[in-house]
């Protein structure tokens, strides 16, 4: 069991490390299979060994695990005491009991074991199961697996906090480029915002109670097809989201993407499962009229209409903030159109843009 111990600070910056020290785990007290639950969020999506796959999958898609007799046990797991199935059932319920006879015994687990820990605030329990041959745990294996109880907090505490920092640093870095982004969890909540992001959001695409809306009907529709699919799609599986295009009212049209969580980000304790990159969301920096107008030989005045244009305004947006005619404003637009070779407005922003 040292051996093991001292692997678990492997699963604090590898979330996929965590398969193989179960493994471990498992032959160190002769069982079959184990996973990862937390106390209050049940998700299908968790650490386990390859022999409980099938078996977890069948476990959460018929709610067990809202029903699951052992739950009793938790209180007293994360109290220091490592659980049995006969610490919380006699022998004549075990036999009687319906997700015994529908979930463990079909897939040949019998006895089951409970070890609790924390993930910072969070409560969770190392899960193990053994087969019928395997035998029932008795004292001397519960002795065994209350050395990992406290290791287990250790591991899981820093891999949370290991996990933000990762977090953190993805969506800063993109906050550095002027690039919108958010993180999600599974169950679809705001986990992160980046600083440009909080800077754009307003009432047509805005966060509420950790959730984000959008005033856009059908793409609000996508967005929560984009949930469902986060939901239901296993953590080392890509998300397979097309870009959802946002509508807005005033201001120029938003496109949504969804990227990965990878690497210490994606550690089970955080929870986080997607970023969200919001392009367009909030206006691009306006280049410098002056250097505008030097590169193409604009006046002052087609030089700010450019400039403006470049930031997504439209000619009339553009017009009013000038204080000039609209019918003023196209010929200004006509004549930088003459003077840069753009024929049409996409043309000249594009042109513009690389001058910011």
């Amino acid at each position: 069991m040292s051996k093991v111990i001292d692997r678990l600070g492997e699963a604090a910056v590898n979330p996929d490390a965590w398969r193989d020290i179960m493994d471990d785990i498992c032959k160190a007290v002769g069982a079959s299979a184990a996973l990862l639950l937390q106390s209050d969020i049940r998700t299908p999506d968790v650490p386990r060994t390859e022999s409980i796959d099938e078996g977890t999958q069948f476990y959460f898609r018929n709610n067990w695990h809202l029903k699951d007799p052992r739950a009793r046990g938790f209180p007293r797991m994360m109290a220091g005491e490592v659980v049995t199935d006969l610490d919380v059932m006699t022998l004549e319920q075990i036999r009687s009991d319906p997700m015994y006879n529908e979930v463990l015994f079909p897939f040949g687990y019998r006895w089951f074991a409970g070890i609790g820990f924390w993930a910072d605030t969070a409560a969770w329990a190392l899960t193990i199961q053994r087969t019928g041959r395997e035998g029932m745990f008795e004292t001397r294996d519960k002795q065994l697996l209350a050395q990992l109880a406290p290791r287990l907090t250790e591991t899981a505490t820093l891999a949370t906090a290991v996990g933000r920092v990762a977090l953190t640093s993805m969506i800063d870095v993109l906050s550095h480029v002027r690039q919108p982004a958010l993180v999600l969890n599974r169950e679809g909540m705001v986990l992160r915002t980046n600083e440009v992001a909080d800077c754009g959001f307003d009432d047509e695409i805005r966060i509420r109670e950790r959730r984000l809306v959008l005033r856009d009907k059908q793409a609000m529709t996508k967005l929560d097809q984009l949930i469902s699919l986060i939901r239901s799609t296993p953590d080392a599986i890509a998300i397979p989201a097309s870009p959802i295009l946002i509508r807005r009212t005033t201001k120029p049209p938003v496109v949504l993407r969804i990227l990965p969580v990878d690497g210490a980000a994606r550690s089970v304790f955080l929870g986080a499962r997607a970023v969200l990159i919001l392009s367009n969301l909030v206006p691009r920096a306006a280049p410098d009229p002056a250097l505008i107008g030097q590169a193409f030989d604009l006046t002052r005045a087609e030089a700010r209409l450019a400039a403006l244009l470049a930031t997504g305004a439209s000619i009339d947006s553009a017009s009013e903030h000038l204080g000039i005619s609209r019918e003023t404003a196209r010929n200004h637009l006509k004549a930088i159109f003459s003077k840069t070779g753009a024929h049409r407005q996409s043309e000249l922003v594009t042109l513009v843009s690389q001058l910011a």
